[in-house]
């Protein structure tokens, strides 16, 4: 009797053992896996900020490049001397290789889906820059319309209800971009239209800038 309560004691000892280990063990794996997971939100964040400042990155190449070549194309280089507008001509040229330089990429994760969406959209803004020499009034208009389909604010004209459910498809970003490519487009075809005014009516435009500078 005295070894069957010897034995019941050690087993119990054992058992009561096992257990605290268990629990020991469960509760060390709960606190290493909530700090490996604290890790990685922490991580998560620092990689969405990477990917802004890649993006932001990449609108500012853009930007660089189209205030370079608005300057190369820029009424004013018409009004100085011929070695002025080289020189000035070549410093662009420069900045503009320089800035070429600079690779910046961020990938878009897309299923199939958003994948066609995005090449669906392209094909419909390169269709209408295709015609831009062709009828610049009119791809104007084509350009405001597909720019309405893509802005929450209130448009001031027409959208393309095609051209927007084509958008809608695409993913967050790709939309993000595609409304920036339409706005730089938008602004290009201003530019023009304002060179092809000035030459269309060189005296009247120079001598109203005259009258407006003496005002």
């Amino acid at each position: 009797m005295a070894q069957a309560g010897v034995s019941s004691k050690a087993s119990e000892g054992q058992t009561a053992g096992q257990l605290r280990g268990r629990f020991f063990r469960s509760t060390s794996m709960a606190a290493c896996s909530g700090r490996l997971l604290q890790n990685l939100d922490e991580l998560e964040l620092r990689v969405e900020a990477l990917r802004d400042a890649a993006s932001a990155m990449e609108q500012e190449k853009e930007t660089l490049l189209e205030m370079i070549h608005g300057i190369q194309n820029s009424q004013d280089m018409r009004h100085i001397s011929e070695g002025e507008r080289e020189e000035l001509c070549l410093t662009a040229s420069r900045l503009m290789g320089r800035t070429l330089t600079v690779e910046v990429s961020v990938e878009t994760i897309r299923n199939p889906q958003q994948q066609e969406s995005l090449l669906h959209a392209t094909r419909m803004i390169d269709e209408v820059v295709n015609k831009l020499l062709d009828n610049l009034e009119d791809s104007k208009s084509r350009l405001m319309s597909l720019y309405g389909a893509c802005t929450s604010e209130v448009p001031s004209g027409p959208i393309d209800q095609k051209f927007q459910s084509v958008v809608i498809g695409c993913a967050i970003e790709d939309q993000k971009k595609i409304k920036r490519r339409l706005e730089t487009l938008l602004r290009n075809t201003e530019n023009s239209e304002k060179s092809i005014t000035l030459l269309e009516h060189p005296k009247s435009t120079v001598q109203q800038l005259c009258n407006n500078e003496r005002d």
